[in-house]
């Protein structure tokens, strides 16, 4: 077949797989995209679903790539730092990183579907079906079922390709539980999370120094809030399960209200809805999933979440769903439109890139909830600039490269980060200011344990 004649289907029209979507059009593929949920262009969608999304990097160069970013940046808003905000009330700023392309950008997760939504609509090569629930794959038949969730009619379809990019409750990953050898485990974080706002001021203004995504960490819970355009703020709860201040104890408004007043007294004005919000908007489920293999010869590949659904504390888990989508594409292109070579070599590049990053991820959740109270932790980002500044040929923070930086994989970004923070912890175990820095010795050991960059 040309590839004007291979018709591919995707299952999920969420971010991962619009974007997939965009690609394949430009391919000159057919694609038929199958989503559980309405339109959501056509009506208005319940709040309290999803955390807002952090733009970076990564994400930026798959936009790119697939011709969209041009119609998404219009809706960005810089962070080139965060916020830190202390019980005390004292709040400090630290920069993410010393150059101006160190920066992420927040956006409203919905406005960004919509983008992508219409992209793939908009190339001819793509339809989306909506309100379709995918309720079988049916490997030897390569046939697909899907229930229409308005009518409940079941409708089924061949296909000769299928990318799932259903996100954690994936059909067809539960699909791929058929197969031999196929494994797959979800690791509980202990935590979930709960979506409250900050309204703008009276004046439209923003309440918070709009370009930060600013921090409340308190050890083991903490807040977050991120800027939108519109001069609010997301924010988000994160909290354990269980325990005396969890979500299995805030179970009345006293209770919250203590809560508040104890950890976020400086919010309690900053977010007057809270306790309304907190009872009305849904808990989220906080887990990392870890599947393998992803594909199944050249009929089906899991992608995003699909594959490989990590925690939000890096802020990778949209950026690191694109950089999959980019390499299927790359795959694609590399190995002349042979769909089983792609999907094996996209899995085998993908897959330690995933790992490394969910394992960050939950590395992160400590550091942003707990470690930024401690002042040894800033000790080491300022000996980290310092680093990059004197050996800017070897040492480039672990941060900067999953951040800021798409040349380092993943799983490089991991191996790296490793060794720069024994020699960061060498450097500053007996010291307490950057000024009794031994450089002798910092030399010595960057040149000795990192290679060249």
């Amino acid at each position: 077949m040309s590839s004007k004649d291979e018709e591919v289907c995707i299952v999920g029209a969420g971010l991962a797989g619009c974007l997939m979507a965009c690609f394949l059009a430009k391919r000159s593929y057919h694609v038929k995209v199958f989503e559980l949920r309405p339109d959501r262009r056509k009506q208005s969608v319940a709040a309290g679903r999803s955390i807002n999304l952090s733009l970076s990097d990564r994400g930026v160069v798959a936009l790119k790539a697939a011709g969209i970013f041009d119609q998404v940046e219009p809706h960005l808003v810089k962070m080139p730092g965060r916020m830190i905000h202390p019980l005390n009330g004292d709040a400090f700023y630290q920069s993410y990183g010393r150059k101006p392309n160190e920066l992420h950008y927040s956006l409203s997760r919905g406005g960004l579907n919509d983008i992508l939504l219409s992209a793939a609509e908009s190339s001819g090569d793509v339809s989306i079906q909506f309100s379709q629930k995918c309720v079988d794959l049916d490997w030897e038949a390569s046939k697909l079922s899907f229930e229409d969730q308005e009518s409940s009619r079941v409708s089924s379809l061949n296909f000769s390709h299928v990318i799932a990019c259903d996100g954690a409750p994936s059909a067809v990953r539960a699909a791929f539980h058929k197969l031999p050898k196929f494994e797959c485990r979800a690791e509980e974080l202990g935590a979930s999370y709960k979506e409250l706002c900050i309204p703008p001021d009276p004046n439209g203004k923003y309440r918070l120094e709009k370009e930060a995504l600013h921090i409340w960490p308190r050890g083991q819970f903490m807040l977050i809030a991120l800027p939108n355009s519109d001069g609010s703020f997301t924010v988000t709860l994160f909290l354990p399960n269980t325990g005396e201040w969890s979500f299995e104890s805030l179970k009345s408004e006293p209770r919250l209200e203590e809560f508040f007043q104890k950890f976020f007294p400086d919010c309690i004005e900053l977010i007057p809805d809270f306790k309304k919000d907190f009872f009305a908007n849904p808990t989220g489920h906080l887990a990392t999933i870890r599947s393998f293999p992803w594909h199944f010869g050249d009929k089906a590949l899991m992608l995003g979440d699909a594959a490989h659904a990590v925690v939000p504390f890096h802020g990778q888990g949209m950026n690191c769903s694109f950089e999959d989508c980019l390499e299927l594409d790359r795959c694609l292109e590399e190995f002349s439109g042979d769909w089983l070579q792609a999907f094996a070599e996209t899995e085998k590049r993908r897959k330690p890139n995933a790992d490394a990053i969910a394992q960050m991820a939950i590395e992160n959740y400590t550091e942003m909830r707990d470690e930024v109270r401690d002042p040894k932790f800033h000790l080491r980002k300022r000996l980290e600039w310092a680093l990059e500044e004197k050996f800017p040929d070897r040492f480039l923070s672990r941060y900067s490269m999953v951040m800021f930086y798409h040349q380092y994989s993943y799983s490089e970004a991991l191996e790296r980060g490793k060794i720069q923070t024994e020699i960061l912890q060498k450097l500053t175990d007996d010291i307490d200011d950057i000024s009794k820095v031994d450089w002798t010795q910092a030399q010595s050991l960057v040149a000795n344990r990192l290679s060249t960059l």
